[in-house]
Protein backbone atom coordinates (compact mmCIF):
# COMPACT_ATOMS: atom_id res chain seq x y z
CA UNK A 1 0.00 0.00 0.00
CA UNK A 2 1.12 3.26 -0.95
CA UNK A 3 2.73 6.09 1.65
CA UNK A 4 1.69 9.24 -0.49
CA UNK A 5 -1.43 11.14 0.04
CA UNK A 6 -4.93 10.05 -2.13
CA UNK A 7 -5.61 12.41 -4.84
CA UNK A 8 -8.80 13.44 -6.72
CA UNK A 9 -7.36 11.30 -9.76
CA UNK A 10 -6.73 8.22 -7.48
CA UNK A 11 -10.35 8.16 -5.67
CA UNK A 12 -11.78 8.95 -9.67
CA UNK A 13 -9.71 5.78 -10.74
CA UNK A 14 -11.05 3.33 -7.91
CA UNK A 15 -14.95 4.48 -9.41
CA UNK A 16 -13.56 3.43 -12.73
CA UNK A 17 -12.36 0.22 -11.20
CA UNK A 18 -15.36 -0.56 -9.69
CA UNK A 19 -13.15 -0.92 -6.20
CA UNK A 20 -15.52 0.99 -3.30
CA UNK A 21 -14.36 3.53 -1.64
CA UNK A 22 -14.36 3.71 2.24
CA UNK A 23 -15.06 6.92 4.18
CA UNK A 24 -15.18 7.45 8.15
CA UNK A 25 -14.87 10.65 9.80
CA UNK A 26 -12.15 11.57 12.06
CA UNK A 27 -11.81 14.85 14.55
CA UNK A 28 -8.93 14.35 16.03
CA UNK A 29 -4.96 13.18 15.96
CA UNK A 30 -5.44 9.44 17.21
CA UNK A 31 -8.39 8.02 15.45
CA UNK A 32 -6.79 9.95 12.14
CA UNK A 33 -4.25 8.06 12.65
CA UNK A 34 -5.97 4.87 13.41
CA UNK A 35 -8.30 5.34 10.22
CA UNK A 36 -5.44 6.14 8.16
CA UNK A 37 -3.35 2.88 9.43
CA UNK A 38 -6.32 0.83 8.70
CA UNK A 39 -6.29 2.08 4.98
CA UNK A 40 -9.26 4.37 4.81
CA UNK A 41 -9.37 6.08 1.89
CA UNK A 42 -11.56 9.21 2.77
CA UNK A 43 -11.59 11.05 5.91
CA UNK A 44 -14.27 13.54 6.53
CA UNK A 45 -13.72 15.91 9.29
CA UNK A 46 -17.87 16.53 9.67
CA UNK A 47 -19.15 19.31 11.37
CA UNK A 48 -21.11 16.39 13.07
CA UNK A 49 -18.24 17.32 15.54
CA UNK A 50 -21.04 19.56 16.87
CA UNK A 51 -22.96 16.65 17.79
CA UNK A 52 -20.17 13.65 18.14
CA UNK A 53 -17.59 15.90 20.17
CA UNK A 54 -19.12 19.63 21.46
CA UNK A 55 -22.29 18.13 22.23
CA UNK A 56 -24.41 20.40 20.64
CA UNK A 57 -27.97 18.95 19.55
CA UNK A 58 -27.40 20.23 15.62
CA UNK A 59 -24.26 21.28 13.62
CA UNK A 60 -25.56 24.68 13.25
CA UNK A 61 -23.35 25.99 16.27
CA UNK A 62 -19.98 24.98 14.74
CA UNK A 63 -17.93 27.87 13.18
CA UNK A 64 -15.33 27.94 11.06
CA UNK A 65 -13.01 28.16 13.53
CA UNK A 66 -13.60 24.87 15.39
CA UNK A 67 -13.81 23.17 11.40
CA UNK A 68 -10.29 24.71 11.32
CA UNK A 69 -9.03 23.60 15.03
CA UNK A 70 -10.03 20.08 14.51
CA UNK A 71 -9.34 19.59 10.92
CA UNK A 72 -5.83 20.59 11.53
CA UNK A 73 -5.37 17.65 13.99
CA UNK A 74 -6.78 15.03 11.61
CA UNK A 75 -4.44 16.47 8.63
CA UNK A 76 -1.32 15.82 11.16
CA UNK A 77 -2.73 12.47 11.97
CA UNK A 78 -2.99 11.18 8.44
CA UNK A 79 -0.34 10.18 5.74
CA UNK A 80 -2.21 8.90 3.21
CA UNK A 81 -6.13 9.45 3.28
CA UNK A 82 -7.36 12.27 1.21
CA UNK A 83 -8.77 14.68 3.87
CA UNK A 84 -12.07 16.63 3.53
CA UNK A 85 -13.45 18.98 5.84
CA UNK A 86 -16.54 20.44 6.23
CA UNK A 87 -17.69 23.86 5.43
CA UNK A 88 -20.56 25.05 8.31
CA UNK A 89 -23.38 26.81 8.27
CA UNK A 90 -23.48 30.18 6.92
CA UNK A 91 -19.35 30.09 5.53
CA UNK A 92 -20.32 29.40 1.93
CA UNK A 93 -24.37 30.17 1.78
CA UNK A 94 -24.05 33.96 1.39
CA UNK A 95 -21.98 34.52 -1.91
CA UNK A 96 -19.59 33.17 -3.74
CA UNK A 97 -16.69 35.55 -2.30
CA UNK A 98 -17.81 34.59 1.01
CA UNK A 99 -17.54 30.43 0.36
CA UNK A 100 -13.95 30.83 -1.97
CA UNK A 101 -12.58 33.32 1.32
CA UNK A 102 -13.53 30.63 4.01
CA UNK A 103 -12.76 27.60 1.48
CA UNK A 104 -8.97 28.94 1.44
CA UNK A 105 -8.87 29.46 4.60
CA UNK A 106 -9.65 26.10 5.62
CA UNK A 107 -7.37 24.45 3.14
CA UNK A 108 -4.59 27.12 4.59
CA UNK A 109 -4.91 26.79 8.09
CA UNK A 110 -5.35 22.79 8.00
CA UNK A 111 -3.64 21.45 4.93
CA UNK A 112 -7.00 19.49 3.95
CA UNK A 113 -7.68 18.54 0.56
CA UNK A 114 -10.71 19.73 -0.41
CA UNK A 115 -14.06 20.78 1.61
CA UNK A 116 -17.52 19.78 1.67
CA UNK A 117 -20.63 21.67 1.10
CA UNK A 118 -24.80 20.81 1.34
CA UNK A 119 -27.10 21.85 -1.05
CA UNK A 120 -27.75 21.80 -4.39
CA UNK A 121 -28.78 24.49 -7.47
CA UNK A 122 -28.71 27.14 -4.41
CA UNK A 123 -24.52 26.53 -3.93
CA UNK A 124 -23.50 25.65 -8.12
CA UNK A 125 -21.92 29.03 -8.17
CA UNK A 126 -19.99 28.67 -4.46
CA UNK A 127 -18.83 25.72 -5.98
CA UNK A 128 -17.71 26.69 -9.04
CA UNK A 129 -15.91 29.56 -7.47
CA UNK A 130 -14.20 27.16 -5.07
CA UNK A 131 -12.86 24.58 -7.88
CA UNK A 132 -11.95 27.56 -10.36
CA UNK A 133 -9.81 28.45 -7.50
CA UNK A 134 -8.10 24.75 -7.16
CA UNK A 135 -9.22 23.95 -4.18
CA UNK A 136 -11.61 20.20 -4.06
CA UNK A 137 -15.05 20.47 -3.56
CA UNK A 138 -17.20 17.90 -2.60
CA UNK A 139 -21.00 17.55 -2.85
CA UNK A 140 -23.63 16.67 -0.09
CA UNK A 141 -27.48 15.80 -1.62
CA UNK A 142 -30.67 14.31 0.19
CA UNK A 143 -30.67 14.25 4.06
CA UNK A 144 -28.63 18.14 4.57
CA UNK A 145 -28.30 18.18 8.29
CA UNK A 146 -27.83 21.91 7.93
CA UNK A 147 -31.20 22.25 6.82
CA UNK A 148 -32.97 19.76 8.18
CA UNK A 149 -35.39 21.61 9.94
CA UNK A 150 -36.52 23.16 6.03
CA UNK A 151 -36.66 19.37 4.71
CA UNK A 152 -39.07 18.57 8.02
CA UNK A 153 -36.49 16.54 10.08
CA UNK A 154 -34.18 13.98 9.67
CA UNK A 155 -36.06 12.04 7.18
CA UNK A 156 -35.31 9.80 4.33
CA UNK A 157 -35.26 12.46 1.34
CA UNK A 158 -36.95 11.70 -2.60
CA UNK A 159 -39.11 9.28 -1.80
CA UNK A 160 -41.37 11.07 -4.33
CA UNK A 161 -41.19 12.25 -7.97
CA UNK A 162 -40.41 15.52 -7.39
CA UNK A 163 -38.00 15.33 -4.44
CA UNK A 164 -36.56 12.47 -6.13
CA UNK A 165 -35.94 14.43 -9.35
CA UNK A 166 -34.46 17.36 -7.50
CA UNK A 167 -31.82 15.40 -6.55
CA UNK A 168 -30.67 13.59 -9.37
CA UNK A 169 -30.78 17.33 -11.10
CA UNK A 170 -28.94 18.49 -8.62
CA UNK A 171 -26.42 15.87 -8.78
CA UNK A 172 -25.76 16.68 -12.47
CA UNK A 173 -25.57 20.31 -11.40
CA UNK A 174 -22.92 19.87 -8.89
CA UNK A 175 -20.69 17.60 -11.32
CA UNK A 176 -20.72 20.27 -14.06
CA UNK A 177 -19.75 23.06 -11.70
CA UNK A 178 -16.48 21.14 -10.65
CA UNK A 179 -16.95 18.37 -7.86
CA UNK A 180 -15.06 15.57 -7.58
CA UNK A 181 -17.34 13.86 -5.10
CA UNK A 182 -20.61 13.93 -4.10
CA UNK A 183 -21.96 12.26 -0.54
CA UNK A 184 -25.90 11.11 -1.29
CA UNK A 185 -27.62 11.03 2.86
CA UNK A 186 -30.55 9.26 3.73
CA UNK A 187 -31.96 8.42 0.04
CA UNK A 188 -33.67 5.19 -1.68
CA UNK A 189 -31.45 3.27 -2.91
CA UNK A 190 -32.64 2.84 -6.35
CA UNK A 191 -32.40 6.73 -6.55
CA UNK A 192 -28.97 6.69 -5.51
CA UNK A 193 -28.03 3.62 -7.98
CA UNK A 194 -29.45 5.69 -10.70
CA UNK A 195 -27.16 8.81 -9.20
CA UNK A 196 -24.23 6.93 -9.38
CA UNK A 197 -24.66 4.92 -12.45
CA UNK A 198 -25.16 8.56 -14.28
CA UNK A 199 -22.43 10.85 -12.58
CA UNK A 200 -18.76 10.00 -13.62
CA UNK A 201 -17.60 11.30 -10.13
CA UNK A 202 -17.25 9.01 -7.12
CA UNK A 203 -21.09 8.81 -4.90
CA UNK A 204 -20.48 7.89 -1.33
CA UNK A 205 -23.51 6.47 0.16
CA UNK A 206 -24.65 7.09 3.96
CA UNK A 207 -28.17 5.40 4.25
CA UNK A 208 -28.73 5.38 0.55
CA UNK A 209 -27.67 1.84 -0.09
CA UNK A 210 -25.18 -0.54 -1.59
CA UNK A 211 -24.84 0.47 -5.24
CA UNK A 212 -23.15 3.39 -4.40
CA UNK A 213 -19.05 4.39 -5.39
CA UNK A 214 -18.41 4.10 -1.44
CA UNK A 215 -19.86 4.16 2.17
CA UNK A 216 -19.81 6.80 4.88
CA UNK A 217 -20.53 6.68 8.70
CA UNK A 218 -19.04 8.76 11.95
CA UNK A 219 -16.49 6.91 13.35
CA UNK A 220 -18.82 6.88 16.93
CA UNK A 221 -21.30 4.86 15.18
CA UNK A 222 -18.54 2.69 14.11
CA UNK A 223 -17.23 1.54 17.50
CA UNK A 224 -20.40 1.40 19.27
CA UNK A 225 -19.46 4.29 21.45
CA UNK A 226 -23.41 5.81 21.88
CA UNK A 227 -25.59 3.78 23.71
CA UNK A 228 -29.24 5.33 22.63
CA UNK A 229 -30.75 5.84 19.41
CA UNK A 230 -29.26 4.49 16.12
CA UNK A 231 -30.44 5.78 13.39
CA UNK A 232 -31.35 2.45 10.54
CA UNK A 233 -28.19 2.93 8.27
CA UNK A 234 -25.68 2.67 10.85
CA UNK A 235 -24.05 -0.87 11.28
CA UNK A 236 -22.09 -0.98 14.86
CA UNK A 237 -18.91 -2.87 14.23
CA UNK A 238 -17.40 -2.75 17.90
CA UNK A 239 -18.49 -2.44 21.16
CA UNK A 240 -15.63 0.53 22.17
CA UNK A 241 -17.73 1.99 25.04
CA UNK A 242 -18.17 -0.85 27.28
CA UNK A 243 -14.32 -1.66 26.96
CA UNK A 244 -13.31 1.57 28.07
CA UNK A 245 -16.30 1.66 30.65
CA UNK A 246 -14.66 -1.47 32.09
CA UNK A 247 -11.13 -0.25 31.88
CA UNK A 248 -12.40 3.25 33.64
CA UNK A 249 -13.65 1.01 36.11
CA UNK A 250 -11.02 -1.68 36.74
CA UNK A 251 -8.62 2.01 37.39
CA UNK A 252 -10.96 3.74 39.76
CA UNK A 253 -11.38 0.09 41.77
CA UNK A 254 -7.51 -0.27 42.07
CA UNK A 255 -6.99 3.32 43.14
CA UNK A 256 -9.23 3.22 45.99
CA UNK A 257 -7.80 -0.14 46.95
CA UNK A 258 -4.84 0.94 46.70
CA UNK A 259 -3.78 -1.58 44.15
CA UNK A 260 -2.14 1.19 41.74
CA UNK A 261 0.16 2.29 41.21
CA UNK A 262 2.09 -0.47 42.50
CA UNK A 263 6.29 -1.09 42.77
CA UNK A 264 6.56 -1.73 38.78
CA UNK A 265 4.67 1.82 38.03
CA UNK A 266 6.23 3.85 40.81
CA UNK A 267 10.16 5.27 40.72
CA UNK A 268 12.55 4.88 43.56
CA UNK A 269 15.49 6.57 45.13
CA UNK A 270 18.62 5.80 47.33
CA UNK A 271 17.67 4.77 51.06
CA UNK A 272 21.30 7.11 51.49
CA UNK A 273 19.36 10.15 49.04
CA UNK A 274 16.53 9.83 51.09
CA UNK A 275 18.58 9.90 54.65
CA UNK A 276 20.47 13.21 52.68
CA UNK A 277 16.71 14.99 52.40
CA UNK A 278 15.71 13.98 55.60
CA UNK A 279 18.42 15.57 57.77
Amino acid sequence: MSSERLTTLDLKEMKKRKEKITMVTAYDYPTAQLLDEAGVEFILVGDSLGNVVLGYDTTIAVTLNDMIHHGKAVVRGSKRAFVVVDMPFLTYQVNSEDALRNAGKIIQETGAQGVKLEGGLEIVEAVRSITQAGIPVVGHLGLTPQSAGQLGGFKVQGKDPTVAKKIMEDSLLLEEAGAFSLVLECVPWQLAKAISERLSIPVIGIGAGKFCDGQVLVFHDIMGLYTGKRPKFVKQYAQARSVMLKGINDYISEVKQGLFPDEKHSFTMSEEVLAAVLE
